[in-house]
């Protein structure tokens, strides 16, 4: 049965996610990924989060085991405070949602603002989940190139001046997925300059801050924010647990009262479980000391990737960048046309990498880069990957 003309018009240009269908094709226990966007599941506290789960569970069933507020448990909210407190990405009177990850806030914020038709100002390249969650509600994508330094600003200010009908600004200005870099301060404030002239919104979404092994730590867009423009998006997912689903989102009352709605029709409200074991493992543990652990980790691992690229790719054939923190660098072939033949070879050899196109305005357009994680694969298995990588560069 054909069931193509079934299809809403939103959904019949979607494509799911390079990284999701090469998921699929990695069932072989040689490959080595170096594709997804998984933290170091040796850091997670599961014995801890064992013990909290079976004490919630034996003392307080009904509670854990209920409905719980759209909005997430008040304790739940207070973590999620504390967190933006500690990057200034929490104003007196804002309101907080917890989220089922923090893509549900970005999904149910661009349903809660975006028409059809109307124009959403991206980093060009930008997270697919995104992404794809804008398409959903058949916007425009503008798409603003991502310099060694983040988001273009002078692009970002000519894409809003010959635009109308931009409403909203979306970025990762720390650790950008997928190129890894950093938005420095300069840049921080001229976009919040340039929000409040041309009256849009922004959506700051940073998953990945925590995560910094290097360099000085830059304000939020949140924390540079006069006029409650910045909807800021939080995340549990990359310092304790992706499985557990919990993320959030700041903002201003009035907007994140529509958001709240919305929720509420799209999942009633986050697990309650959850909620708990995260509220009680933050409790009980110390969750910068576990964050650390993550920054250590991750900054030892993006070193042994990029030992490893300066020793295995071809001299002067791959530029990439040089992330200060988070889980992704981004890779430049200039002398290819189209990496997907890459992503073949490498495959051949049992390593899985990501083309740049995934991450693309245009899914379509041939893409000459492609992205790395170094937080998922240990040391030894990067060391290889990237060795197995070089041999595929040398052949194409």
């Amino acid at each position: 049965m054909d069931y193509t003309k079934f299809y809403s018009d939103r959904v019949k240009p979607m494509k799911g996610s390079a990284i999701r269908e090469m998921f699929k094709r990695m069932a072989d226990p040689q490959i080595i990924s170096l594709a997804g966007g998984n933290p170091a599941s040796e850091l997670f506290p599961g014995e801890e989060l064992s013990k909290i789960s079976e004490k919630i569970l034996r003392e307080k069933p009904a509670q854990a085991l209920q409905y719980g507020t759209t909005d997430g448990l008040p304790a739940m909210k207070e973590c999620a405070i504390k967190r933006a407190k500690k990057v200034d990405a929490y104003t007196e009177g804002d309101s907080v949602i917890i989220m089922t990850g923090a893509n549900q806030g970005i999904d149910l914020t661009a349903k809660a603002l975006i028409n059809k038709g109307d124009k959403i100002i991206v980093e060009s390249p930008s997270f697919i989940g995104s992404l794809n969650a804008f398409r959903t509600y058949e916007c425009e994508l503008v798409g603003v190139e991502v310099e060694a330094d983040g988001m273009n600003i002078e692009a970002l200010e000519k894409a809003l001046a010959e635009n109308d009908g931009v409403k909203m600004i979306y970025t990762i200005p720390t650790f950008q997925n997928p190129t890894g870099t950093t938005m420095p301060l300069s840049k921080r404030q001229k976009l919040i300059e340039l929000a409040n002239k041309y009256d849009v919104l922004v959506l700051e979404d940073n998953p990945y801050g925590d995560l910094r092994f290097s360099g000085e730590e830059v304000p939020t867009l949140k924390s540079l924010d006069t006029e409650g423009r910045v909807i800021y998006a939080g995340s549990f997912s990359k310092i304790l647990s992706p499985g557990m689903r919990l993320g959030y989102i700041i903002g201003a009352e009035e907007l994140l009262t529509k958001i709240e709605i919305l929720k509420q029709v799209n999942d009633v409200h986050t697990p309650v479980l959850t909620q708990m074991m995260c509220v009680e493992f933050m409790e009980k543990y110390d969750i910068d000391e576990y964050i650390e652990k993550n920054r250590e980790l991750y900054g030892r691992k993006c070193s042994a990737m990029l030992e490893a690229m300066d020793e295995y790719f071809p001299k002067g054939k791959v530029k990439w960048t040089v992330p200060e923190g988070g889980i992704f660098m981004w890779c430049e072939c200039p002398d290819v046309s189209d990496i997907s033949v890459l992503v073949d070879k490498a495959l051949e050899k049992k390593v899985a990498i990501v083309p740049g196109s995934n991450f693309a305005i245009d899914i379509n357009e041939p893409s000459n880069k492609f992205r790395l994680n170094y937080s998922s694969a240990t040391i030894e298995k990067i060391t290889e990957g990237i060795k197995r990588l070089g041999e595929a560069l040398e052949e194409i």
